[in-house]
């Protein structure tokens, strides 16, 4: 029968804001999550305590900026026009449907004049001191990475600029171990140039060109990607996905180039740091002799040689440490020439010999018949480098990447709106992208501290891989089992509750064979056992009993079937069993 319900557009009604936001909206999780009355501290001296008349409310125009970098809005101005409306974001800011909100020019003139750089940081690290208070940070293992971000500039509107070439910052060093280099081997030192007698040679400066619009960025171009201006945000991020550092520079400064600050400002803040893992574009002699001097491990990937199409591999030539020679495939010495201005020795063959060598034309197309071999003088650090690459370390930590960093950027650029940027100055895209990770890092925690279960679940297996040892991995079980069963109890009608019980009980099972089993049997437990947290979580709160009940069922028999096949289910304890399917009676009573 057909129902037409009655317009009660006018209807005047008794209500609650908080009745209007649903239990599970992310703002809630948020505000749950932490205290933004830390913000006075932060602006206190950007305020007069007696003077001038009243200001908008600090945390306000934060939160505001939050919501707009949490939800991937474009602008502030509708950012603004959706607070009008929406009643999350007004229980989040503490305002009345009634109330009026700020002026979007009063939050635009606060960030660009008000808020100094000095209380964006603030307000970035205030919120990974929280994260780190409740134990969700692990920087022992740090990613770091860069990804472009688009410039407010139009690539036509350009101008051709000849700038100087930028010093490196370790040239003073690499010039005193250069000197000391040449001197062991009977040199004579480098000539340097006198900058205040003789102006700088054409070599010396490079032909850019200069947006006239935003003239702070870079021209980007890479692979298949558009060319444009763009900034570049270089980003240092946990296994958990926290950004703990952030440096922005100009679209066309190199990743290695940027590394040196986002590096010291990570040993600063972050002297637990152990290994550093990052793409082929830091694997630079300086870059992996800093990260061993500092104590630290690098994880990098195989680069590949930029050599000459067609011409014999690099590998072919192999480097002789106790006579300091190479030797060219057809066993000839190449012999040191010298140390050049870049850090690399030179080795040469005779022109003589290698007249009538046979692989002349895959070896060198030189007029006077000299094959050349550079080897840099902190080339060790790079073979140290490359042990590691082959080491179960190095490939456990770069296999994460695709996990951390590269989730990172996707969900900053498909979620909240890091595609593009719509300020221009070095320094507006520096407090933009900040406030962005902030809000990034934020989100997370408070989606950690909203599903603590699961957060203890993936705990246990991350335990269960770093003991080695059979006796302490049961005991340390049994203890957290023993501690958290009296909760679990309490309250048996909860289906959440039920469902973190089962699972802690899975974990004590899972937990017991680990120790017990062989290193395929451990990738199949932990594979679908993360499999059962990710469901539970989903079905459990939800109330699907059945629905989870039954995939359980599947995923047992199928797991059983597995272990069956690789010949390991005479060394699984049949405790395992019996887990699921006690978890199974509480679940489906």
């Amino acid at each position: 029968m057909l129902k037409k319900e009655a317009e009660q557009r006018q209807a005047v009604e008794m209500l609650c804001t908080d009745m209007l936001v649903p239990r599970e909206h992310l703002l809630r999780k948020i505000d749950a999550a932490i205290n933004f009355a830390r913000i006075y501290e932060l602006v206190e001296d950007l305020y007069c305590e007696d003077n001038g008349r009243p200001s908008c409310d600090p945390v306000v125009l934060f939160k505001l900026v939050m919501i707009q970098h949490l939800f991937g809005i474009r602008s502030l101005r509708q950012t603004m026009r959706d607070a009008e409306v929406n009643v999350a974001y007004r229980w989040f800011l503490g305002y009345t449907m009634s109330q009026q909100l700020p002026h979007f020019a009063t939050i635009s003139y606060a960030f660009r004049h008000r808020f100094t750089a000095e209380v964006i940081e603030g307000v970035f690290r205030w919120i990974l001191e929280e994260v780190a208070r409740t134990g969700y940070l692990s920087p022992e293992v740090v990613f770091v990475d860069g990804t472009h971000i688009k410039a407010n500039a139009n690539l036509k509107k350009q101008v051709k600029k000849a700038i100087p070439v930028a010093a490196k910052r370790y040239q003073e060093q690499l010039d005193e171990e250069i000197e000391a280099d040449r001197a062991a081997h009977g040199k004579k030192p480098l000539k340097k140039d006198d900058d205040d007698n003789h102006p700088a040679a054409p070599g010396k400066q490079k032909i850019v060109a200069e947006s006239t619009t935003d003239p702070e960025s870079g021209v980007f171009h890479k692979g298949e990607h558009r060319k444009c201006f763009a900034y570049e945000a270089h980003t240092v991020c946990d296994r958990r996905g926290y950004i703990l550092e952030t440096e922005i520079t100009p679209g066309n400064v190199h990743d290695s180039v940027a590394f040196d600050a986002v590096f010291e400002r990570l040993k600063t803040h972050y002297p637990e740091v152990q290994v550093v893992t990052a793409d082929a574009g830091y694997k630079t002699p300086w870059i992996c002799k800093q990260i061993f001097d500092s104590g630290k491990i690098p994880s990098l990937p195989y680069k590949r040689p930029m050599t000459k199409k067609g011409n014999l591999p690099w590998y072919a030539y192999v480097y002789d440490d106790y006579y300091d020679c190479v030797l060219c495939p057809q066993d000839k010495v190449l012999s040191y020439a010298t140390t050049n201005r870049e850090g690399y020795r030179e080795y040469k063959s005779k022109g003589y010999i290698c007249q009538s060598c046979s692989v002349r034309e895959n070896c060198t197309q030189n007029r006077q018949n000299t094959k050349t071999v550079t080897r840099h003088i902190w080339q060790e650090y790079l073979e140290r480098a490359e042990d590691i690459r082959h080491s179960p370390l190095g490939k456990a930590t770069y296999a994460l990447r695709s996990q951390t960093t590269e989730r990172v950027f996707a969900d900053a650029k498909e979620k909240h709106a890091m595609r593009y940027t719509p300020y221009r100055g070095l320094a507006a895209v520096t407090t933009w992208v900040k406030l962005k990770f902030a809000a990034m890092n934020l989100k997370k925690l408070a989606l950690h501290k909203w599903r603590p279960f699961l957060h203890f679940y993936l705990h246990l297996l991350q335990e269960a891989t770093s003991r080695r040892c059979k006796v302490a991995s049961l005991t340390v079980c049994e203890t957290l089992y023993q501690s958290f069963s009296p909760y679990l109890r309490n309250d048996r009608e909860n289906n959440t509750i039920r469902g973190f019980r089962f699972l802690v009980e899975l974990s004590f099972g899972i937990w017991c064979s680990w120790v017990q089993s062989g290193c395929k049997t451990r990738r199949i437990w932990c594979t679908h056992s993360f499999r059962f947290a990710v469901i539970s979580e989903r079905t459990m709160a939800r109330g699907r009993k059945k629905k989870f009940s039954d995939y359980i069922r599947t995923e047992v028999a199928r797991i059983y079937r597995l272990l069956h096949n690789v010949g390991t289910l005479r060394r699984v304890p049949i405790f395992h069993f019996g887990c699921i399917f006690i978890g199974l009676t509480f679940l489906c009573p």
